[in-house]
């Protein structure tokens, strides 16, 4: 049996399947809310390679936690 890892990293780069696993909505959804200005941008980190910085991800959670708590 695999065991899932599901810790945020302080640093690094997340695939949109491992952002996603964080922030529980569909891709389109969350590509919506990068085209909005939402969420944050992929950076290339490859010719065909696209993540999200660890860093953002966690922004965009404490954002999105400090909306949800009416602060």
């Amino acid at each position: 049996m695999t065991q899932s890892h599901t810790t945020l990293p302080e640093t690094g780069f997340l695939r949109l399947h491992q952002v996603l696993k964080f922030v529980p909505i569909c891709k389109t959804a969350w590509y919506a809310g990068v085209k909005s200005g939402i969420y944050p941008k992929p950076v290339s980190i490859g010719p065909r390679t696209a993540a999200y910085r660890a860093e953002d991800i966690r922004e965009l959670i404490a954002r999105l936690g400090s909306q949800a708590g009416g602060v």
